[in-house]
């Protein structure tokens, strides 16, 4: 009988101590995150100020591109999202770099991310102004088609640099025995917005209509 309330005893002491040890990850995770995300929000600010000051000391966007990439190259492959846009279009292809284009969905980027990386800081400190969340949740409507019409015409306008020096294209013959023609990729890259920005999008606007309305969408049945 004592044996088995011992058994009792030691069997919730460890789940308790299972439980206190999911609180405490939990919570280096959750300031993890936090820390993250406030770093992410001062970089892309940092970004900004530093966009407009080179504007207003310059009266041009043109060198703006060369001005600001390295701090663009270490936030945003640090999010590990549009890697190929920074690296293998306007880093490679330097020519590019004074595009309008490529300020378009610059700036496009760095308001999305001060917006986004602010909602995620404030959530996960459960303190979210309301100006923060509408921001989030209104802002991409404009700011998304141009963000993608920037990219679009920025990828476009390297066509005719990577076709004409053969970058990242692989030639037969070579001793891999295989082909790539960079030229040819890029155009299906800009073709694949086509059926993939749709979805994002109205993916957006779901979630807009149900954080910032409340509604409650119940979807049909075949």
């Amino acid at each position: 009988m004592a044996s088995s309330e011992e058994d009792g005893a030691g069997s919730g002491s460890l789940e308790e101590k299972e439980k206190g040890r999911k609180r405490r990850l939990g919570a280096l995770a959750t300031a993890w995150l936090i820390g993250y995300n406030i770093a992410m929000t001062a970089g892309w600010l940092v970004l900004a100020i530093a966009m407009v000051r080179f504007y207003m000391q310059k009266g041009t966007y043109k060198g703006l591109y060369k001005t600001i990439q390295k701090t663009l190259k270490f936030f945003q492959t640090f999010a590990v999202s549009r890697i190929f846009m920074v690296w293998f279009i306007t880093h490679s292809i330097k020519q590019i770099q004074n595009e309008e284009s490529v300020i378009l969905f610059l700036v496009v980027w760095t308001v999305t991310e001060i917006t986004r990386y602010s909602f995620y800081t404030f959530n996960l400190l459960n303190h979210l102004p309301y100006f923060i969340k509408w921001a989030r949740y209104n802002f991409f409507i404009i700011l998304y088609p141009v963000g993608v019409a920037g990219e679009l015409l920025t990828i476009h306008a390297a066509l005719p640099y990577v076709k004409k020096t053969g970058i990242f294209s692989l030639r037969l013959p070579n001793k891999y025995n295989v082909s790539f023609d960079y030229y040819y990729f890029l155009i299906i890259v800009m073709a694949s917005y086509i059926p993939l920005f749709p979805q994002l999008y109205f993916h957006m606007l779901w979630q807009r209509r149900k954080v910032l309305h409340g509604e409650v969408i119940v979807e049909k049945d075949d």
